[in-house]
């Protein structure tokens, strides 16, 4: 019996979580190396000695591979399916950082990596088998409806300028949706090359090459506005409300355009939101908590090294930021 479409996009965006997620801990292990052999900048401060670390490398290729078997996914499974499993990356990097780097997972990280864990399973079991279109003209026909590029217009005309340093949501709403449509746009040049290869050209066809266009637009342009989102607000508030948004619009925009729920029961849909619901909750937690740790390990000590008979304003003070000086 043949593996279905579905349990072989399960397959790969499960590996890709597991690349993705393990490519974090090499890249970070290789930056600690990086600036433990070298007295040069580090890397948070604008330094790229890194580069020239073996090991930051070896996380780099593997984050390569994730992706790749992520973007193979999408054309294997539909992103109600795919899109939540990218989770799973959190659970191993939170995993592998507890046994290799030697940082702490608390008991709550335990409790957002299970719930994690239990609504992908409720995911999985429930997830739709997804129709391929016949063709990259019929994914173009479902693209071209104004109400998504209406929304990103009017956030960045005329709701960036005015709310965008005091709210968070414009930031990351341009961000999600312009995620939301990388992924519409992937999943429809992925489908045009798995048509090919299955015999039915779709290289002639112009909207394959505008799918393209859109892919690498939305890039970019996703990439541009979360980098103003952290520079203008608190990761720890950016992180977790930009994977819901991004999240929960791709897989709206997945199940308009690729009709991913129709044909199944309300049952079935219901199980899919309570299961999506988990995995948001779970990642909110482990972030919550990473981001705790982080702050508690954070600080400065301060201390007066003087000569006693100076006066305070020509005294020597050692300031030290750094998370290996705490109890």
């Amino acid at each position: 019996m043949g593996v279905s479409d579905n349990s072989r996009g399960l397959i790969l965006a499960m590996l890709s979580s597991l690349f993705i997620g393990t490519s974090f801990i090499l890249k970070k292990k290789g930056l600690k190396r990086a600036a433990a052999a070298s007295s040069a900048t580090r890397a948070g401060v604008g330094g790229y000695t890194y580069l020239l670390e073996p090991l930051w490398w070896t996380g780099m290729i593997i984050m390569i591979v994730g992706e790749v078997a992520n973007f193979v996914a999408y054309i294997y499974a539909p992103a109600v399916m795919v899109t939540p499993l990218g989770a799973l990356s959190i659970i191993v990097s939170a995993v592998l950082a507890h046994f290799i780097l030697k940082e702490r997972l608390r008991r709550m990280g335990v409790v957002g990596c299970v719930s994690c864990v239990v609504g992908s399973v409720v995911i999985v079991i429930h997830a739709p088998q997804e129709q391929t279109p016949s063709s990259v003209q019929q994914i173009w026909n479902l693209a071209i409806q104004p109400a998504t590029m209406s929304i990103v217009l009017a956030l960045v005309l005329y709701f960036e300028p005015r709310y965008g340093q005091s709210n968070i949501l414009i930031y990351l709403g341009i961000c999600s949706l312009m995620g939301a449509l990388t992924v519409v746009s992937i999943k429809a040049i992925g489908i045009a090359i798995k048509l090919t290869l299955e015999g039915i050209s779709q290289v002639a066809y112009p909207e394959t090459w505008v799918f393209l266009t859109v892919a690498i637009v939305c890039v970019i342009t996703q990439l541009n506005y979360l980098n103003k989102a952290l520079d203008t607000f608190n990761a720890a508030l950016v992180s977790p409300i930009y994977y819901v948004m991004f999240t929960t619009l791709t897989i709206i925009a997945s199940a308009i355009m690729f009709k991913d729920w129709s044909g199944q029961d309300a049952s079935s849909i219901a199980s899919e939101i309570c299961g999506f619901i988990t995995v948001l909750s779970g990642t909110i937690i482990l972030h919550a908590t990473r981001e705790q740790e982080t702050a508690s390990m954070a600080g400065s000590i301060t201390w007066f090294n003087g000569d006693p008979i100076k006066s305070v304003e020509d005294a020597h003070f050692i300031l030290l930021h750094d998370a290996d000086y705490h109890e």
